[in-house]
């Protein structure tokens, strides 16, 4: 049975793993912690005899101290982050008329809408199809999928409808909106509790757009090193505008704050950069915020003017937005984030580059289809059937 200290170490070492910036890496197996009292740092290191630290605890008392602890658990939880960031094609586990593991594949039904997996309980008897994600649908999901790239590539919903009926399928540019508003709704609830690998130096900008003929800003925040697009406001004004929620967003989005943030010479800014990053960094650290930049500079906006040229570009096809709110600019995120490879990546996605992997043979029905199950309690572990 545990002693009392045990349990207390154990549960600072929690603290110090949940406290942002408490823990930095300095090397392979190598970790700097931050005193709790904010007065120094400890050095920890693993070795072939086990974890060792610097402190009293560790030197003389020979136990396993709170910021050996706090690495460990650190490490543990990286794990499981890291095991969220793999996005793999669904399989059917489970009967859903008894929940019995106890399945098989039993050739496929054929209708005119295409071919879906049949499967077979060898516990109830019962046959059934699954196509999470996709039920009721008319098209099959590598349609709407071809659909959903052909639009965010650069096609409008009319030429989409068209391109679709070249392969025989044919749906109006109405049903191609329709399928837009519901995907980019259902992934966008998925992709955001996934917390992408980001670097600690951040870029942010400003695109102004026509929606039904009145001038908006969107202000975007972007990370230097994967370009992953962390996060997105619409705004009615440039000058009156504090983006405060753009970086609250981009704060929960990533999980921290960064140390250097890369904008224009808008104040608005500076006034939320201080607002929102540099008092709600940890101790110890000051974010820096460049402010003038140039394209001959020094220090440059490049990469986020590279990025407002892609929004540009899908803006003038569809001749304008609709709606302050409308789906078509999150659904460009995560196109940009997911499904778009970059060449400054090296043919990578923003997610690939930021350690999500999407795997399967059609990223966007993978996609798709873990968005699915996550609403659905029965496919993640839970007795309960899902109301229909």
């Amino acid at each position: 049975m545990a002693s009392p200290a045990f349990d207390s170490r154990m549960a600072r070492g929690q603290e110090i793993a949940k406290a942002e910036g408490a823990i930095r890496r300095i090397g392979e197996d190598e970790y700097s912690v931050q005193s709790q009292s904010g007065r120094g740092e400890y050095h920890v290191v693993s070795t072939e005899a086990g974890w060792l630290c610097d402190c009293p605890d560790s030197m003389f008392r020979t136990v396993q101290c709170k910021h050996i602890w706090g690495v460990r658990i650190s490490l543990k939880f990286r794990e499981r982050v890291a095991e969220q960031r793999i996005i793999r094609p669904i399989e059917v586990h489970r009967c859903p008329r008894c929940l019995s593991v106890y399945i098989k594949k039993s050739g496929l039904r054929h209708n005119q809408n295409g071919d879906l997996q049949r499967y077979a309980c060898n516990s109830c008897g019962y046959w059934f199809t699954m196509n999470l994600g996709f039920e009721r649908m008319k098209a099959t999901p590598e349609t709407v999928a071809l659909a959903m790239q052909l639009y965010f590539s650069g096609l409008s919903f009319a030429s989409t409808s068209k391109a679709l009926r070249l392969k025989g399928v044919k749906v109006s540019h109405v049903t191609v909106y329709k399928w837009v508003k519901k995907y980019v709704a259902l992934m966008q609830g998925y992709l955001d509790r996934i917390t992408p690998n980001v670097s600690d130096t951040w870029r942010a900008d400003e695109l102004w757009v026509k929606v039904r003929g009145d001038m908006k800003y969107v202000f975007a925040l972007m990370d230097d090193e994967t370009r992953f697009w962390i996060a997105q406001e619409v705004a009615d004004s440039k000058q009156r505008h504090i983006p405060r929620g753009l970086f609250a967003e981009g704060r929960s989005r990533a999980g921290k704050v960064p140390t250097t943030l890369i904008t224009d010479g808008l104040y608005s800014y500076h006034y939320a950069f201080k607002k929102d990053f540099v008092s709600k960094a940890p101790p110890g650290r000051s974010p820096i915020h460049i402010r003038e930049i140039a394209f001959d500079g020094r220090a440059h906006n490049n990469k986020m003017e590279r990025m407002n040229g892609e929004v540009r570009d899908r803006e003038k096809v569809i001749r304008g937005l609709k709606k302050k709110d409308t789906p078509i600019l999150k659904g460009y995120q995560i196109y940009h984030n997911y499904f778009r490879p970059h060449m400054g990546l090296k043919g990578k996605t923003p997610a690939e580059a930021a350690g999500i992997r999407i795997e399967g043979e059609n990223p966007w029905v993978t996609v798709i289809q873990n968005a699915a199950k996550s609403k659905m309690p029965m496919l993640n572990g839970s007795k309960e059937m899902p109301r229909s």
